[in-house]
């Protein structure tokens, strides 16, 4: 039976405890990890979120009593033990810090006893993720996640501290908004006091940010919940956490310079990581045509080829048929993989049909220098050297081709460098390598709304000497966006912000909205800009990701305290529910069979 905690105190956590403590009295706390009955000898492992201390319960130690309650207790039991620190009597255990003392009890209380929990409470447990998460209050029990989950309290408490004292202020902004349909789909809120109307949950608080700019301000961060509407991947949730900031009177120079500062800090006091700066630039078309990928993983090489030139006169018609559509042929070269067998290169084809592929083209080049390929008969020996060549191929190498339009090729080249790199163990996560990547295009064509699309938000500024293209050729416009990348993943991202009125009615120009539509949506933000409005610029971070990579986890799951599942939903909670008839008739809602 739970006994309760009356003149108890608890002295200090299980894993607090040392051989510095040997003599002392002390009280802990927790849960029973492990009970082993030797007969008159009990060893009880007590966990708390520290660690574990090891109880020892020992005939003519202790009496009867406490012996017998001692063999009661089972796996996740609470109780408190009271009793004198001690070196352990047998082998030290060099897996846990207080491996090398253990508490022989005067008293033992049950707190709380447990039913046997679904699995077992332990570090790298191999239970299905869904019924973890089914009981995520039990898996949050688990060492590593407790770990995990500091190390983001951590980042959070570190990066508040760095950024005031840089003279930032933290300042809330709200969660009920207006509904912005640019972008990715907002979640909405029916309002019950406005029937009809509703809120949009933020999907970043980038407008807010911008009037506190426009307030005088000067320098504003908050960690700050987002919703998105989509749908999820291993490193994405309907609700995430960013940490953002905006800075006044500010170039892309000085926005960089604090942010690379306040990620030292991080790396270094967190993981204990020496970040070299400056952190390395990279524009946007370097990325993409060095590596497929806006947020290359520059750990390792394997960087892509253009060979359009070498191959532009072959008969082979895929590479004629992209060059002649104003595509490009280009490869990546395997080092060493020259002898890949048949069905494991047909599975790299089907990969590659994944992100839009027709196909793919091979050489498969032996160590004695023979050489297979999917499409040698329609090229010459000269042809097919000069490919080679190209390719920087030697004897043991697979090179391998994607030929259309370029950002096709881009997207099937990216995706297979990492496909590859992960089959050939290339990347060690122990190692972080950070880039920047800016001058990202202003505008993206979209071929669903076959108009241009504002590639970050319709609040960039193009680069100055890129205004003169606008018009004309308004693909051709770079931003004064910059992202920061870590080991292929994008971290955190930001710009320069339009604040002269001319350019930001051309940019809605662009757009394709009217002046109308134009205020009907951000009339707050453009009227703002009409009483003074001086040059900003922000960054976001997607502060999940980022704790995922610190803690060298694959899944932000891991690093959340309460993630929902692929479709958006709470398996502990089975939310999302349904609402009740009087709680849809007050919003005036009717819902559809």
């Amino acid at each position: 039976m739970a006994e309760s905690m009356k003149g108890l105190h608890r002295t200090c956590r299980c894993g607090e405890l040392s051989a510095a403590n040997i003599g002392e009295t002390v009280t802990v706390m927790g849960w029973v990890q492990k009970n082993r009955n030797k007969g008159g000898l009990v060893f009880v492992d007590v966990r708390d979120r520290s660690g574990i201390i090891q109880v020892v319960f020992e005939e003519g130690k202790a009496d009867e009593e406490l012996l017998a309650k001692a063999a009661s207790l089972r796996s996740e039991y609470v109780i408190a033990v009271t009793g004198t620190v001690e070196r352990r009597s047998g082998a030290v255990n060099e897996n846990i810090a207080t491996g090398e003392i253990e508490v022989i009890p005067s008293a033992l209380r049950i707190l709380s006893e447990s039913e046997t929990p679904p699995f077992p409470i332990e570090e790298n447990s191999k239970t299905k993720e869904e019924l973890r998460l089914k009981y995520r209050y039990l898996d949050l029990r688990r060492p590593d996640l407790q770990k995990n989950l500091m190390m983001r309290s951590q980042i959070a408490t570190l990066t508040r501290q760095f950024l005031a004292e840089e003279g930032f202020w933290e300042i809330e902004t709200p969660v009920l908004g207006k509904t912005t349909p640019e972008g990715a789909r907002d979640y909405l809120v029916p309002s019950r006091i406005h029937p009809g109307s509703f809120y949009g949950l933020p999907q970043s608080p980038q407008l807010y940010k911008q009037l506190l700019m426009c307030s005088g301000y000067d320098r504003y961060f908050q960690i700050a919940k987002c919703f998105r509407d989509e749908d999820l991947r291993a490193d994405r949730q309907p609700e995430f956490t960013q940490i953002d900031m905006e800075l006044s009177f500010v170039d892309v120079d000085d926005v960089i310079e604090v942010n690379e500062r306040l990620l030292a800090k991080l790396f270094k006091e967190v993981v204990g990581v020496e970040v070299s700066l400056p952190i390395p630039r990279m524009t946007w078309a370097e990325a993409m045509n060095r590596y497929g990928s806006d947020k290359p993983d520059v750990r390792f090489g394997m960087e892509l080829h253009d060979v359009t030139e070498v191959v532009k006169d072959c008969e082979f018609v895929v590479f004629k048929g992209a060059i002649e559509n104003g595509g490009s042929v280009r490869g990546i070269n395997a080092k060493g993989q020259g002898g890949m067998p048949r069905k494991k290169i047909d599975k790299l084809v089907d990969f590659a049909k994944d992100f839009g592929a027709k196909g793919l083209a091979y050489i498969a080049i032996g160590e004695d220098g023979a050489v297979k390929s999917s499409f040698a008969k329609f090229m010459s020996e000269e042809e097919m050297q000069r490919l080679i060549a190209a390719m920087d191929g030697e004897n043991g190498d697979l090179l391998l081709f994607a030929a259309d339009k370029n950002k096709v090729v881009w997207d099937v080249l990216g995706n297979l460098r990492l496909e590859l790199a992960r089959q050939m163990e290339l990347t060690d996560k122990n190692e972080y390598k950070f880039l920047w990547i800016t001058e990202f295009p202003l505008l993206e064509w979209s071929e669903e709304q076959n108009r241009y699309t504002a590639m970050h938000h319709p609040f960039t500024m193009p680069m100055e000497e890129d205004l003169q293209y606008i018009d004309t050729d308004p693909g051709r416009v770079r931003a004064k966006a910059y992202d920061i990348t870590l080991n292929g993943n994008e971290i955190g991202g930001g710009s320069i912000r339009i604040h002269q009125n001319e350019i930001q009615e051309k940019m809605f120009e662009v757009l394709g909205f009217t002046k109308e539509q134009a205020y009907n949506q951000f009339g707050f933000l453009l009227n703002a800009f009409k009483y003074g409005v001086l040059p900003h610029a922000g960054l976001a971070y997607g502060l999940d990701r980022l704790v995922m990579l610190m803690a060298k986890t694959d899944s932000i799951r891991d690093v959340m305290a309460f993630p929902k599942v692929k479709d958006a939903s709470c398996l502990m909670t089975e939310a999302p529910s349904r609402a009740d008839e009087k709680q849809l008739e007050e919003l005036g809602l009717k819902l559809s069979e």
